[in-house]
């Protein structure tokens, strides 16, 4: 998710969890920590209220530092996109590289795939560029380009697992570089900068109202075996928010857009974003971790706030495109 903390639950309440003292187990005592004496008829209510106070701090991230990365970032991407959109496209390449470093060193760490980031990263920054001079056909063939370079650097290396590293690291380079050159290739137009905005505006929406309406309301768990903390309470907020989002941003951000195109595109928002979360979700599960990173303070890594926007942007640039051309 782009900026908003993790929701309640799931994987976030386990880390908080072990934060707040929780261990894995040991010890002397079945929870790993002594009984709490029980000093007469007022216990249950002082245990009580101290739950409920481990609950809130248990909720999410840290708050503020969350808040503080996230305001970062939105001023640092919003002054690169009006300003001078190379250098917007400077930013995509930085997020691109340093996701493929995470990812790539996760899947080295976990599962020892060693999928090679060198040719990834050198054709993950060409995709974005071709993509954004050249349009879709740069955007192929840099994709074949870098597909073909791992498979050769890989070649330089012991035989064994060649085809489950090259697998790996394929899989890689459409997952990140390639989903973000839509991005790119949204910037391109001639009202790019907004288009970009409207989708970004609507992905962070989408999560956001994810996020309130299912910690107010949320009581059914969407998918409890890939991401605990996710309702079906929540998906319909942010549906809802991203449809009104969606509305607004056709009617006042795109030349030629109408309200009813954008709560088309809103809905197309809600479920892309809320399916490339789960997506994460079921590979760091794979995995074994609960973050992809930790570079960013109170969100995890760059993959941990890539997440629903990768899978957005193909969705938002076809619509677009569908509905007002591609500029």
């Amino acid at each position: 998710m782009p900026i908003v903390p993790h929701a309640p639950g799931g994987d976030q309440d386990d880390r908080d969890g072990r934060a707040a003292g929780r261990p894995f187990g040991g010890g002397p005592f079945p929870d790993g920590a002594p009984p709490e004496p029980q000093a007469g008829p007022e216990a249950p209510a002082a245990h009580a209220a101290r739950g409920r106070s481990s609950g809130r701090k248990r909720a999410g991230r840290d708050l503020r530092a969350a808040i503080g990365v996230g305001l970062g970032l939105g001023a640092v991407i919003l002054a690169s996109l009006f300003i001078y959109k190379p250098v917007f496209v400077g930013v995509i390449v930085v997020a691109v590289v340093v996701g493929l470093w995470e990812l790539t060193s996760r899947l080295a760490e976990r599962k020892q795939i060693k999928a090679p980031l060198v040719p990834l990263a050198v054709g993950g920054a060409a995709m974005i560029v071709a993509g954004y001079v050249r349009g879709a056909e740069g955007a192929w063939a840099a994709t074949a380009l870098t597909a073909l370079a791992v498979l050769v650097w890989r070649m330089t290396e012991d035989p064994k697992e060649y085809l489950r590293d090259v697998t790996a690291g394929v899989f890689a380079a459409f997952y990140v570089p390639f989903l973000a050159t839509f991005v790119a290739m949204m910037l391109a137009a001639d009202d790019g900068p907004w288009r970009v905005l409207t989708f970004l505006l609507l992905t962070v929406v989408s999560d956001t109202g994810a996020y309130a309406v299912g910690w107010r309301f949320g009581t059914h768990k969407l998918a409890p075996r890939i991401s605990p903390g996710k309702t079906r309470e929540g998906l319909a907020g942010a549906v809802a928010f991203a449809m009104a989002a969606g509305a607004l941003c056709m009617h006042f951000l795109i030349d030629g857009g109408t309200w009813w195109q954008g709560l088309l595109l809103g809905l197309a928002v809600a479920a892309s974003a809320t399916l490339g979360d789960l997506g994460e979700s079921m590979i760091k599960r794979d995995l074994g971790i609960k973050d992809m990173g930790t570079l960013l303070p109170g969100h995890g890594g760059i993959m941990d706030r890539l997440d629903s926007l990768l899978p957005t942007a193909p969705v938002v640039w076809l619509l677009l495109a569908v509905f007002v051309g591609t500029g």
